[in-house]
């Protein structure tokens, strides 16, 4: 079954502005760049396709060996319809679409099931952290707060199969400074992030 990664990535200059009060705007786009990275390693030898509509982020996943979707003006959702779209137009026929800011992020492979659709909330069981599908089911994107919820019921809607699988690595994000110190997360971040957050406590 041919299967693409599609990442969906903003400008890392904007990235983590919830860290705001514990890293300046170099460290969350250091930050934001080191877990996009851990994203891509974890596609492993699937093809991956990153939707962006900054330059600098651009030039990244190009040396990372992504191909960049280029989608400025789009948002969130309609960058990743539009990604999507791209991706089934080039003979794929399953996506996982997964979020930049996933550090233990793993075998995005083992996600896929043909046929069916995957569904991996964060661990807060609000947002959708992986959302994996056929390229031709009927389920637009719709992130943003209670993202999870409304993709269950649109893939339920789709008539494929739905399965949703509680993941607690691929549950968590980094998005504020409780995340930073979790127990999985902290043994795995950078050392100059360690000691950031050591010497702010």
């Amino acid at each position: 079954m041919p299967v693409a990664v599609l990442i969906p990535v903003k400008r890392f200059a904007a990235a983590k502005a919830r860290l705001s009060d514990r890293l300046d705007v170099e460290q969350r786009a250091t930050l934001a760049r080191w877990l996009a990275d851990r994203v891509v390693d974890a596609a492993a030898t699937m093809p991956v396709f990153v939707t962006c509509d900054d330059d600098g982020v651009a030039s990244w996943a190009d040396g990372a060996g992504a191909e960049v979707l280029w989608s400025p003006g789009l948002g969130l959702n309609g960058a990743v319809d539009a990604g999507r779209a791209t991706i089934a137009g080039k003979g794929f026929e399953h996506v996982v679409i997964v979020h930049s800011d996933l550090p233990l992020a793993h075998h995005l492979d083992g996600v896929a099931t043909a046929g069916t659709i995957t569904i991996v909330p964060d661990r807060h069981g609000d947002g959708t952290n992986v959302l994996a599908l056929p390229v031709g089911a009927d389920v637009p994107a719709s992130y943003g707060g209670g993202s999870f919820a409304r993709h269950v019921d649109l893939a339920l809607a789709s008539g494929f199969p739905v399965e949703v699988r509680n993941d607690p690595r691929l549950a968590l994000d980094l998005d504020n400074v409780a995340d930073l110190t979790h127990p999985l997360a902290h043994p795995v971040l950078p050392s100059w992030l360690r000691t950031t957050l050591a010497s702010r406590r």
